[in-house]
Order: structure tokens, then C-alpha cells, then sequence
């Protein structure tokens, strides 16, 4: 059994709780109404505007020349996507600076304080377990997503999806690279920390959806 392989084992049991999240089948429904969906890309922006300081965290962090390169990939790829998610919610018609000044929900803050904690202070391989869980599912899900909602929305071209459609490709793109890192990755303590962290970032990205279904 490769490590990759090890993970995607030792994390099904907290995957499939996620995916059993009643608010995600409901939006490859497209049975998410308008308030809501902005509501999640206010929380998106409040942890994707942290993916380049938590990959240069872990970067400065780690001794392993051959993983800060491909944090370093990492970084040149995901810069500016929280751009991404303002420029939707402004074409969405919500409102942007309310957005991004607003604190994020509970959960969300939870989720990202969490990151920054398992970086600093259990391991710099252990925020691969949070990329595992965030792009896995977006590749999963994002673009079957706003399919479903853009029809519902009767929306026309990737106005307001952009966030869902991009991210959602690029991560099928990742999803080769993130596989052979790990698969390289020859510290003796990588393999545990990525998976534990993997599992409690299920957990917490879950909280996020949990939480905008209770508040709508």
C-alpha cells in the first residue's frame, strides 16, 4: 500500500460523513437558493485568503528541501483566489466589503486557527491533510455543483461561479501532484500527521456547510 493509498483508507470512515452533509446534496440539486450560496462564498473567502501564509508557514517550517518546492508550487498556483470569490459574490449582487470585513462564521475560524496550529506546532506535513480534504471534495464536487446551481439560478457563462468552476478544474489537476508528493514524502512522521490532520479537517470543513444549513 502506497502512503497516498494509506490515506485515502485510514480517512474513508470521515470522508463518507462528510459527503453525507444533507446541505451538499442539496446543492448538486441546485436546491440552494441565492442568500445561501453567498453565505458560503463569504466563508470560502475567510479561509482560501489564508492558503498562501499557511503553505508559506509550513514552508518555513520544514527542513525538507523537496517538499518546500512543492509548497512553493503550491503558492504560485493559489495566489489571488480569494479574488476569485469577491468577484462572484459582487456578481451575485451581495455585497463585498460587508463580505470580507465581516468575521468568519465559528466553524470557519475554527477550521483555519486549527491549520495554523497543526502546522506550527504538530508538524509542516500535517497541512497536507488539509489539502487533501479541500481539494479532494472540491474536485468532487465544485463543478457538478455550479452546473446545478447556475441552472437554477438561471445564471449565464461562469458569472458568480468562477471560484466553483476554476477551483473545481484545478484541483482535478492537483489531485496527480498532490498523489506522487506524498508518495515521495520520506519522513518517517509524514504518513501519521497528514492522515490525523485529514481526519479533523473532514470534521471541520464539514462544520462550515453544518452551520449554513442551521443559519438559513
Amino acid at each position: 500500500m502506497t502512503p497516498h493509498d494509506r490515506l485515502l483508507a485510514e480517512t474513508a470512515s470521515a470522508r463518507a460523513q462528510f459527503l453525507s452533509i444533507p446541505l451538499l446534496a442539496r446543492a448538486l440539486a441546485g436546491d440552494v437558493p441565492q442568500p445561501l450560496y453567498l453565505a458560503f462564498l463569504t466563508e470560502a473567502y475567510h479561509h482560501v485568503r489564508h492558503t498562501c501564509p499557511l503553505l508559506s508557514l509550513a514552508a518555513a517550517k520544514t527542513d525538507d528541501a523537496a517538499y518546500r518546492k512543492a509548497l512553493y508550487t503550491y503558492i504560485a498556483q493559489e495566489q489571488g483566489h480569494e479574488e476569485w470569490i469577491l468577484a462572484d459574490i459582487a456578481a451575485m449582487g451581495g455585497d463585498v466589503e460587508a463580505a470580507s470585513g465581516a468575521a468568519p462564521g465559528s466553524s470557519c475560524g475554527a477550521m483555519v486557527r486549527y491549520a495554523y496550529y497543526a502546522t506550527e506546532w504538530i508538524s509542516p506535513y500535517a497541512l497536507l491533510g488539509m489539502v487533501h480534504v479541500l481539494e479532494g471534495t472540491s474536485a468532487e464536487l465544485a463543478a457538478k455543483a455550479a452546473i446545478a446551481l447556475r441552472k437554477s439560478f438561471g445564471s449565464v457563462g461562469d458569472r458568480g461561479f468562477s471560484y466553483l468552476v476554476s477551483h473545481g478544474e484545478l484541483d482535478k489537476d492537483h489531485t496527480a501532484f498532490f498523489r506522487e508528493l506524498v508518495n515521495r514524502l520520506r519522513a518517517p512522521s509524514a504518513g501519521a500527521a497528514i492522515i490525523d490532520c485529514a481526519n479533523v479537517m473532514y470534521r471541520l470543513y464539514g462544520d462550515i456547510f453544518r452551520d449554513l444549513e442551521r443559519r438559513a
